[in-house]
């Protein structure tokens, strides 16, 4: 008997390798120069080349594939509608950290019944990706699962190390050798040092352990990420999109010896966590961006098909579609208006 190792280890499955999940579900040439060409155009964007506004928009966090991919659908209409002025992108969040416990995500569990059937959530997560890509689409996630990287990042055009995670060194050295622009959220007491402390360690290189595409453990050193921003969302003590806070915000990147490039997360603890006021936020971002605060390169939108959340009933067939299980997202109509407004205010 054992009395050292895994002691608090209930089971051990063996998971498919990220290769072999790309062979299941492969990128075509054409996806790939999509990718890349996003990629390209959002650096450009964040380095205040591109004078257009990011927009990340998209539910808070991803449960249902169809409703999803509906999702995408409609907003690749208004991506190409506004193309000049802003460059839409869809949030496609798989992985939701928890402050304690909670439903944690696709990935983790799919059927959101507690089974934790992670090898089916990858599979799924990296089908709607290649769906949402292929419409001519750019997707945005969140990265909190080093491992989960692996099968995912390569469909991914632009990124971000969550508040709860962006003091982590792990995150940190990951950031410095993934391959698409990183927002680092402040963190959840507010803190804008933390996130800009990321930032300038993501630029460095690192060396850590992981796993590569065969599922072997590397150890791999990487080049730094120059694609690193802040992304304002709040804190404890409040919101912080106001002008002060950008100047703040500003100030504390520029000490840092970082050019100040801001994307204001208009949910979260900038709109107390309540869908209507996202509005208020956007609202006032843009005014700033247009009396010259250069330093705003873009926005995140929580949105749904339909506006508010859900908590997670015992019978699925209960729950209602197109509506979030995590936090209240703005619905589609709603999420129209927004975006048109704010172009038509940049014209």
């Amino acid at each position: 008997m054992d009395k050292l190792n895994n002691v608090n280890i209930s089971e051990v499955q063996k998971l498919i390798s990220p290769r072999q999940l790309k062979d299941l579900h492969p990128a075509s040439e054409d996806m790939a120069e999509h990718i890349h060409r996003s990629r390209r155009e959002i650096s450009r964007i964040l380095s205040g080349e591109d004078d257009r506004l990011l927009a990340i928009v998209g539910p808070c966090s991803i449960h249902d594939t169809s409703a999803a991919m509906e999702y995408a659908e409609k907003l690749n209409v208004l991506k190409k509608k506004y193309a000049d002025k802003i460059y839409i992108m869809m949030r496609v969040y798989f992985e939701k950290p928890r402050t304690t416990i909670g439903w944690r995500g696709l990935i983790v569990d799919p059927h959101l019944d507690g089974t934790y059937q992670i090898g089916e959530g990858l599979k799924e997560a990296r089908s709607l990706l290649l769906k949402i890509n292929s419409i001519g689409l750019a997707a945005a996630s969140e990265m909190l699962d080093p491992i989960v990287a692996q099968y995912l990042a390569d469909l991914i055009s632009w990124a971000a190390i969550g508040a709860r995670t962006t003091e982590s060194q792990t995150h940190r050295e990951m950031t410095s050798g993934l391959s698409m622009p990183v927002g680092f959220k402040n963190g959840t007491d507010g803190s804008i040092q933390t996130a800009v402390d990321g930032m300038k360690s993501s630029r460095y290189p690192h060396s850590f352990i992981g796993i590569d595409q065969s599922g072997d453990t590397c150890i791999f050193t990487t080049k730094g990420n120059s694609d690193s921003h802040l992304i304002l969302r709040g804190g404890r003590r409040g919101p912080n999109y106001y002008e002060e806070s950008v100047e703040e915000a500003e100030r504390i990147m520029k000490a840092a010896e970082l050019k100040p490039a801001i994307v204001v997360d208009c949910s979260h603890s900038n709109s107390g966590k309540k869908h209507i006021r996202q509005e208020r936020v956007l609202r006032d971002i843009v005014e700033q961006r247009l009396r010259g605060k250069k330093s705003i390169r873009g926005f995140m939108l929580e949105s749904n098909l339909f506006e508010g959340n859900q908590k997670i009933s015992e019978n699925l067939c209960d729950l209602k579609y197109g509506v979030s299980i995590t936090d209240e997202c703005i619905g589609w109509k709603e999420t129209e208006q927004l975006l048109a407004s704010v172009v038509e205010k940049l014209d």
